[in-house]
């Protein structure tokens, strides 16, 4: 399994921050594959023999799927797990659940370590972390800290800079969408007569006062003119929408049930049960529409989740982040056959969106792409080494003056990233038509294919099942079909710059290529394998289009 060359990157910038302070921070938002560039860091540090590491999280399923993914980024280190069922050391690399290994007889225990990596970091300040860190670093003073995380301001306002002293890097939301990992959020920030009312709502120390909100939002007239909204801008699309109490959620939901909108509610008071099976209904039953109260802000992800709509204040720019990321990933076709999703609609009824300018956290790096340290500066409020653009301390929340002019929301993405240029494969256009792309490796292949205005991507290889990995924009099935080959293929197969892929075919190869390539002087031993690939999987390869394309028609004539 390879990295993403921007994944690369980020694990390359914070292993030279360990080298340099002893801790770091790295930023990458939901999408961004936090999971495999950890475990790269932490194989990196591994690679001295006796080096031993502890991957640190809060919940079960992080604990799984890091192991999981650690596994095939560094398939020589052995694991092991320290949770609440299993309590081993045995590892290289160890990954534990902060809530079991904090407690003192647990932390009496814990070997010395060489490497802390603190997934979801911005817990990382919370009494529990700090009893880990603090063990850790009493056992070994030279013990590396790490963390990363999607949203680094917390929401109490507590500070990382107790734990960490700079921030290495930072993907940004807008690198994410122009590569084609995420879909791009389509905004629109509408006053129903509140706007004026809600930028008197008064702060507490956490956020805004929701009651106030409420006392604003939760009238008849305005839930009225919300749905009228939604009907007009997002009436096909499955939604979340976050309210400001539980009152305000009940008379929101209820007005949708009242507008012929199936809708379900989900909030803190329900039993876990409950909870459960309203979103299974919102998943994959008649429900539309959930409606929630802080709950689904972090940690929740439908993909066909394609409207977010925010009936309340936001003081802090992750929460907003947290919120409008809920419905940015991308759709697995084989999971949702037939779902088409390109973007997701936000309907704006409060100001968060207004307040804050744009969804990134403004860590947009002068020359982020290039090898190298990031540029950086120092905060002036808590002395924290940060990249040079930021414009809101990732560490202590300082904000630098802004522009207010600054790019709205809805414009952030200037540009698409040049998949082809960055990807570890060379991606041949096979008929010179760019409307079929192919890349191949020693085990694997994948190809993007464009039909009746849609394009397509498919993946497929050597004991791998061909599948269709996405369906939608280029940019998305670019990305989608080159992660598949970087999932299956290595360094050595990736091969992209060897001499020799740029001969002449072999005889075997001409051999089996349609006559009109043998006659083709200008073409490479490179191409010709990227030709054989299509040659040999065509009919797999327009069966799955086919089918899609199909699929993405019957889910129309439904609508």
């Amino acid at each position: 399994m390879m990295l993403r060359p921007r994944q690369t990157l980020l694990v390359d910038r914070t292993l030279a921050a360990l080298d340099r302070h002893g801790n770091t921070l790295a930023v990458a938002p939901t999408g961004s594959g936090k999971t495999v560039m950890l475990s790269a860091v932490a194989g990196s540090l591994l690679a001295e023999p006796d080096a031993k590491a502890c991957i640190l999280a809060h919940r079960t399923e992080l604990t799984d799927q890091n192991r999981a993914k650690f596994a095939r980024v560094n398939p020589g280190l052995t694991t092991s797990v320290f949770d609440a069922q299993e309590k081993s050391w045995a590892g290289r690399a160890t990954f534990a659940m902060v809530q079991t290994l904090s407690r003192g007889s647990h932390l009496e225990r814990m070997p010395t370590l060489d490497l802390l990596v603190i997934d979801e970091a911005h817990h990382a300040a919370s009494p529990s972390y700090r009893a880990v860190i603090d063990r850790v670093l009493a056992r070994n003073p030279k013990a590396g800290i790490c963390g990363l995380t999607a949203t680094p301001n917390r929401g109490d306002g507590q500070g990382l800079r107790e734990v960490f002293s700079n921030v290495a890097d930072q993907i940004t939301l807008g690198e994410m969408i122009a590569s084609g990992h995420l879909v791009s959020p389509r905004t629109f920030v509408i006053d129903v007569g509140a706007q004026d009312a809600l930028g008197k709502v008064r702060r507490t120390a956490h956020d805004f006062d929701m009651d106030e909100v409420a006392a604003i939002l939760n009238t008849a007239p305005i839930t009225q003119a919300v749905i009228g909204h939604w009907k007009e801008k997002a009436r096909e699309r499955k939604t979340i929408v976050f309210c400001s109490t539980v009152a305000h959620a009940e008379n929101v939901t209820e007005a949708f049930v009242a507008a012929g909108v199936a809708a379900v509610l989900i909030h803190g008071e329900l039993s876990d049960a409950e909870r459960k099976a309203r979103l299974a209904d919102y998943e994959t039953g008649t429900a539309q529409v959930v409606v929630n109260v802080a709950v689904l802000t972090e940690g929740y992800d439908y993909t066909p989740t394609g409207c977010i709509v925010l009936l309340r204040l936001s003081s802090y720019k992750s929460t907003l982040i947290q919120m409008v990321g809920r419905g940015l990933r991308t759709v697995d076709p084989e999971e949702y056959p037939g779902v088409i999703k390109t973007d997701c609609v936000v309907l704006d009824f409060g100001t968060a969106s207004l307040m804050h300018g744009s969804l990134e956290q403004e860590v947009n790096l002068d020359g982020q792409l290039h090898q190298g340290e990031a540029p950086t500066k120092e905060c002036p409020e808590c002395g924290a080494e940060v990249p040079l653009a930021c414009m809101e301390c990732p560490l202590c929340g300082y904000v630098w003056e802004r522009d207010h002019d600054a790019v709205p929301l809805t414009d952030f993405v200037m540009s698409e990233i040049d998949l082809l240029k960055r990807s570890n494969f060379s991606w041949c256009d096979l008929f010179g038509c760019d409307d079929a792309l192919m890349a191949t490796g020693f085990n694997a292949w994948g190809g993007v294919f464009f039909l009746n205005g849609r394009w397509f991507a498919v993946g497929g290889g050597k004991d791998l099942r061909a599948r269709l990995l996405a369906v939608g924009d280029r940019t998305v099935c670019l990305a989608h079909a080159d992660d598949w080959l970087n999932e299956n293929e290595s360094q050595d197969s990736a091969h992209k710059s060897r001499r020799w892929l740029r001969e002449s075919p072999t005889e075997r190869q001409l051999q089996f290529l349609p006559p009109q390539y043998r006659q083709d002087f200008s073409l490479s031993r490179y191409q010709a394998s990227a030709l054989l690939s299509f040659q040999f999987n065509k009919v797999t390869i327009r069966r799955l289009v086919m089918a899609a394309n199909d699929a993405q028609g019957d889910a129309r004539e439904a609508a």
